[in-house]
């Protein structure tokens, strides 16, 4: 039986092709509605699933569990320990009394989410890359915080690679962007708890329209990990109010290492001529 909501998510995902239509139905709810599970009662939930409430109780058996409440405990749980406010935090630093040592506590915090996010990804990053090189065309779609990383994801790779495009959302263009993501195209998407509701729609429309997607993500069952096709997890533990991003721009500069490595002296010579032109048209001071 899980003992966390993410261990479930991982079940749900691992055996979802066993699960039987009805069972499927329950089980994407779970995962698409997790706080409408925590505070809904089991025939609402049915209701919003579209399925009999005996389902979900055998669903939640065929998962390992005595039962619905069991299951909906770990959907309780996860709404306990979500991240806590940035209001919240913001109060706890103003008032700790240790603010000397904060410089040297922030960089430990980036030392070890650096770590963490290099053990986790060395090989998922590798095959990440090959699969952006092998695309049509590339977007990169990172909102609020994450935009810098998508932001620098995109810079980097277009030095090299002209078939590269920021979704962005300016203007409320988001759905007419939206438009250009094709079958043959790769999606990487970026975002972390609490998740942007414009990255999960980048996610979702990337899915519809048989785009590969990757996840530049803090969790395996995070919104727009639970479909993708790659997971790049980051750890973001900060003692300042904000989380941070180091790790996550850590993962989009390597992925543009290596998508460099792999194009060869092409990418070398687009480089070159990337250069040129910046130097010929005063781009530079110096």
């Amino acid at each position: 039986m899980p003992d966390s909501f993410d261990e479930l998510a991982a079940l749900i995902r691992t055996r979802f092709a066993e699960l039987s239509p009805q069972f499927q139905m329950g089980a994407a709810f779970l995962l698409d509605h997790p706080d409408e599970v925590a505070v809904s009662s089991m025939r609402k939930v049915a209701e919003r699933a579209q399925v009999q409430p005996a389902s979900l109780v055998r669903l939640s058996q065929q998962l390992g569990f005595p039962g619905w409440n069991e299951l909906r405990e770990l959907f309780v749980a996860r709404v306990r320990t979500r991240p806590e406010r940035l209001t919240s935090k913001a109060r706890s630093l103003v008032k700790t009394t240790a603010k000397d040592a904060l410089a040297h506590d922030l960089l430990i915090a980036q030392q070890h989410n650096l770590e963490l996010t290099a053990a986790h990804n060395a090989r998922t990053t590798v095959e990440a890359a090959r699969l952006l090189r092998r695309a049509s065309h590339v977007h990169v779609a990172g909102f609020r915080s994450c935009y810098s990383v998508a932001f620098g994801l995109v810079y980097g790779y277009r030095l090299f690679r002209s078939s590269v495009s920021l979704l962005n959302g300016e203007a409320g263009t988001l759905e007419l962007q939206l438009h250009g993501i094709q079958r043959d195209s790769a999606t990487v998407v970026v975002s972390f708890a609490p998740y942007s509701a414009e990255a999960a729609r980048v996610a979702e429309a990337a899915r519809e329209k048989g785009s590969r997607l990757i996840a530049i993500t803090d969790s395996a069952v995070s919104p727009i990990a639970l479909h993708a096709d790659k997971v790049l997890i980051f750890s973001h533990d900060s003692p300042s109010f904000f989380p941070s991003l180091v790790a996550a721009t850590a993962i989009a500069e390597s992925l543009v290492a290596h998508l460099l490595a792999l194009e060869g002296a092409r990418g070398v010579e687009q480089i070159e001529k990337a250069e040129h032109a910046f130097h010929s048209k005063g781009a530079y001071l110096s």
